[in-house]
């Protein structure tokens, strides 16, 4: 590869215990030195780092509690990005001058930490593990949340966390048709793809968009020419590993009881899959909740303490029925081909009083769309880390309970909600018309 060749080098306070590594990554058409220190922040952190890249500085945590969770079925992770207004000299606008919820920006910031990471941990894995990582420090033509994921992996790989890292992240752009790794301001600005790229030394983990009409094979080209990049990360990260990192520590696994699984399988044998190929999605769960309700009445004698195992254990044969269907018969759970697609309703004007609306159903699930068009002066104002001060078109997504049977509070957007609304905003952005054009602030919900 082109560029610096000198991967790797450290240096090791032994009066402090500090450690420093240096790589050069790619920044735009030059190098920019990424130094990735430990040993002096947070310390009582499992593993802590302190991220530079130019002048973009990163505090990574990791810290995971010291027993499993009892009684959870899930991996209890969380990932915060914490943005911090001093990062970029500025003091909160508004009344109230304390800084507090994250944006959403920060939010979909932590989403694209937390997706390429929560695969690498072993499975069964039932600790609390917590990874922040706080930006101190914000140089524009060096992006933050890429410094942040990079020392995310960081602070796993030196922890005493059980991990399967490292991980590496990079941007992708493409100016005049010539790619990008992580383009600095100026370049962003020019460039028709906005590509993250977050994988390991072998594989692809994660990757997120946003394009102008871009062909496929050259978007493949793209997360391919990225991947390159974050190999040297990687093996960056290998070689910080052998020099500071911790032994990794003894965990227990949560396991199913084998005498639980067999005992589950031997008495549901075909109905699940029975169940499972209802063609109606109402009925195919109440099918599937009868078998789960009577296997439970039949195992729990033999297990009285068993519940939970017998339930973990008849979703893992859903998951493992339904992977089978689609690989290997080529067939959806309801009866119809992997490309076959049900047909889409649309009806428009449904809502007398608003600007615009529709009702998209396919199938069960349905989609109520309502738009609103304001002025300019209802443009919505942001107070963040970079460079863009407004923007006058804003998706919503709602996802209310009601939606699939259920009941929960309603209290506000979730992160999966905002999420699902900056890929659809970040879709339909490059067919809106400018704001020359069409001089209007624009509000689908």
């Amino acid at each position: 590869m082109e560029g610096n060749t000198n991967l790797y080098v450290e240096y090791l306070d032994v009066y402090e215990r500090r450690s420093f590594f240096f790589a050069s990554i790619l920044n735009g058409d030059c190098r920019t030195n990424l130094t990735v220190e430990t040993g002096r922040v947070a310390k009582q952190a499992g593993g802590s780092v302190m991220a530079r890249y130019g002048d973009t500085v990163v505090l990574s945590t990791a810290t995971a509690s010291k027993e499993p969770r009892p009684g959870i079925d899930f991996f209890p992770l969380t990932v915060d990005y914490e943005e911090r207004l001093y990062a970029v000299g500025k003091i909160p606008g508004g009344f109230i001058k304390r800084e507090g919820r994250p944006t959403e920006k920060a939010i979909l910031s932590s989403r694209l930490i937390d997706r390429p990471i929560r695969p690498l941990f072993p499975k069964g894995f039932r600790n609390d593990v917590q990874v922040v990582s706080t930006v101190l420090s914000v140089d524009q033509d060096c992006p933050p949340d890429i410094v942040g994921m990079i020392g995310a992996s960081c602070a796993l790989c030196l922890s005493d966390v059980p991990f399967e890292g490292p991980i590496g992240g990079v941007v992708v752009g493409r100016v005049d048709g010539k790619l990008i790794i992580n383009p600095r301001m100026e370049e962003a600005e020019k460039s028709d793809m906005h590509l993250v790229v977050a994988g390991t030394k072998d594989a692809v983990m994660m990757v997120e968009a946003g394009a102008n009409e871009i062909p496929e094979e050259d978007m493949i080209e793209a997360i391919m020419f990225g991947h390159q990049e974050i190999q040297r990360i990687v093996q960056f990260q290998e070689e910080m590993m052998k020099t500071a990192g911790k032994p990794k520590r003894e965990v227990i696994l949560h396991k199913v009881n084998p005498e639980i699984d067999q005992a589950v399988r031997r008495f549901v044998g075909e109905k699940m899959l029975e169940a499972i190929q209802n063609p109606d999605k109402l009925s195919r769960q109440a099918d599937m909740d009868k078998v789960k309700a009577e296997t439970v009445e039949a195992i729990l004698p033999q297990f009285p303490d068993g519940q939970g195992a017998i339930l973990e254990v008849l979703d893992t044969m859903v998951k493992e029925i339904v992977r089978k269907l689609i690989t290997v018969d080529k067939q959806r759970p309801d009866g119809r081909k992997v490309d076959e697609i049900r047909p889409i309703t649309v009806e428009v004007g449904i809502l007398p009083r608003t600007h615009g609306s529709a009702l998209f159903t396919r199938g069960q699930t349905q989609v109520l769309n309502v738009c609103t068009l304001g002025t300019i002066s209802d443009l919505q104002i942001l107070d963040g880390l970079g460079v863009e001060e407004s923007k006058r078109y804003m998706h919503h997504y709602n996802f209310p309970s009601y939606s699939v049977g259920e009941t929960r509070p309603m209290r506000g957007p979730g992160r999966r909600e905002i999420g699902h609304g900056a890929l659809a905003e970040r879709a339909l952005l490059p067919v809106i018309p400018s704001e020359d054009a069409v001089p209007v602030t624009t509000n689908p919900s």
